[in-house]
């Protein structure tokens, strides 16, 4: 647990050599009743957002995700993390070894595992491990439902 405490602080502090992603009113916190995260979202993107649930390896939507582009949280739209962070960890769940920015998300610790949560909305995202790849080290193991994929070419448009 220490181990991995550790290596986030530096983990984040690592400048990247990818492209930084901006977001919009980055800094607005979205606070939500129940009811309105349960109108807007679906009852899985619910279950695992709001209820810290899990989905099932391998049968997810971004997995085996290559397309170029950055992936944002599913509730609030805070850009999380970049292809260019994502690897195949074999896992059955998308995983990334850093963030995009270390604002953008916070981190819990959750008995034996550190819990991964959007920094803005308070959503589950996943955990994160210490058996990733270098530069750091880090695995963000994410659930897909979380997140929403957007294509780098419509980014570009936008």
């Amino acid at each position: 647990m220490v181990t991995i405490v550790l290596r986030l602080f530096t983990a984040c502090s690592h400048t990247s050599q990818f492209p930084k992603f901006q977001n919009f009113n980055q800094t607005d916190t979205v606070i939500k009743s129940d009811e309105e995260w349960k109108r807007q979202l679906t009852p899985e993107q619910y279950a695992i957002t709001r209820e810290q649930g899990t989905e099932p390896p391998f049968n997810n939507k971004y997995d085996k995700n290559n397309e170029k582009g950055v992936y944002k949280c599913v509730c609030c739209g805070n850009s999380l993390f970049s292809s260019y962070q994502k690897f195949d960890s074999g896992t059955g769940w998308p995983s990334f070894w850093q963030p995009i920015d270390k604002t953008h998300i916070k981190y819990l610790e959750d008995g034996d595992r550190v819990e991964v949560r959007c920094n803005r909305c308070d959503a589950h995202l996943g955990h994160v491990f210490d058996d990733g790849p270098k530069p750091t080290g880090l695995r963000y193991c994410m659930n897909s439902a979380s997140l929403d994929f957007v294509k780098r070419k419509k980014m570009a448009k936008k």
